[in-house]
């Protein structure tokens, strides 16, 4: 038995949530194999309510689990988003969750605003590096409020940092049959940080010598993932052009609602959310697409050890989108209960 932490946060996250574990439901029934899902109510209500956030000792406890399911955090009446920051960063930073994997998957061709393009030409992974960067809250303010304040925003790159995710991308070239690992980078104008990433990842690509390596600037990345995306099998960069160009990959895709993601710490507990928002205006409606979050955990379930109920939870939403049960989001005209029902009856 695998014991899994449900978090299902604020607003849409609720319902979206409620689906993927409708369809963890029925995948363990169809495969055989058990989950105990525990449920926490971590999230707005909570906060609003009691004043807490990420309670004493959750890190510690949720170490005991074998991963972490969340839905999606922020409501308008936490105008500073605090539980938010302190839940989802809490929990990057404090299980040290160094990866963020973003698969950028076209799943159905209709999907996709470029035109003419296939499912096998959207098909890559991005690592985004988790836990440094410009993510890390390093700087501050200098006579704020005035004429002459100053703000200091800083960058943190680390060898370790640095060295350990650009080897998992090659790792996970090696395992997964992939044949190139792209580094993105600003180097020619942010001759530091991004300086300590040339020289690593040239030196990390030395020991994979049956995969091919490169190294593109940002900007470039951002241009050709729109005019010639088949190029991109593996690519690996820092948490913010990371988190840039992961929306832009889900825009390929089909949209936020079609992305899933996981913030992995290889061998430990980890944490796997979809990467929309929780769409305050939307929740309660029934209408919001759960395909992200369903994809997400058959991310989780690949990662604890059940890889083929996780493609088989992958081929029920391609099947699904076939058919046309899919929110309106996307062209549909289901509900979000309705799309979770279509996924399960499809799972046989």
């Amino acid at each position: 038995m695998k014991h899994i932490a449900i978090i299902p946060g604020d607003g849409i996250g609720v319902e979206v949530t409620r689906e993927a574990v409708k369809v963890l439901s029925r995948v363990q029934q169809v495969y055989g194999f058990s989950l105990q899902m525990t449920h926490f109510d971590w999230g707005a209500e909570k906060y609003l309510r009691e004043g807490v956030t990420l309670p004493e000792g959750a890190l510690e406890m949720l170490s005991e689990y074998d991963a972490i399911f969340a839905g999606a955090f922020g409501d308008p009446r936490v105008p500073d988003m605090k539980h938010a920051a302190d839940i989802l960063l809490g929990l990057r930073f404090g299980l040290d969750l160094y990866i963020n994997l973003r698969p950028v998957k076209l799943l159905h061709e209709g999907l996709t605003p470029l035109k003419g393009r296939s499912r096998k030409d959207i098909d890559f992974v991005v690592f985004r590096e988790n836990t440094e960067g410009m993510y890390v809250n390093s700087g501050g303010f200098f006579k704020k409020g005035t004429p002459d304040e100053i703000a200091i925003q800083e960058e943190l790159n680390t060898r370790k940092g640095v060295e350990r995710i650009i080897v998992a991308a090659f790792e996970y070239a090696v395992k997964n049959g992939r044949k190139r690992v792209t580094m993105v980078d600003k180097s020619n104008v942010l001759r530091y940080g991004h300086d300590l990433w040339q020289r690593t990842f040239a030196e990390v690509a030395k020991r994979y010598p049956a995969i091919e390596a490169n190294t593109q600037y940002v900007d470039a990345t951002a241009m050709w993932m729109v005019l010639k995306p088949e190029q991109f099998d593996v690519i690996v960069t820092n948490n913010m052009f990371g988190d840039i160009i992961t929306d832009l990959g889900a825009a390929l895709q089909g949209g936020l609602g079609m992305a899933a993601s996981g913030n992995i710490h290889p061998g430990r507990v980890s944490l796997f959310e979809p990467v929309h928002g929780s769409a305050p205006k939307y929740a309660g409606k029934n209408v919001s697409n759960p395909m992200g979050a369903i994809l997400t955990a058959a991310m989780m379930l690949e990662y604890i050890g059940y890889g083929e109920a996780a493609k088989a939870i992958e081929q029920a939403v391609v099947e699904a989108l076939a058919q046309g049960s899919t929110t309106r989001d996307i062209g549909g005209r289901c509900s979000t209960s309705e799309v979770g029902d279509a996924i399960c009856a499809l799972l046989k």
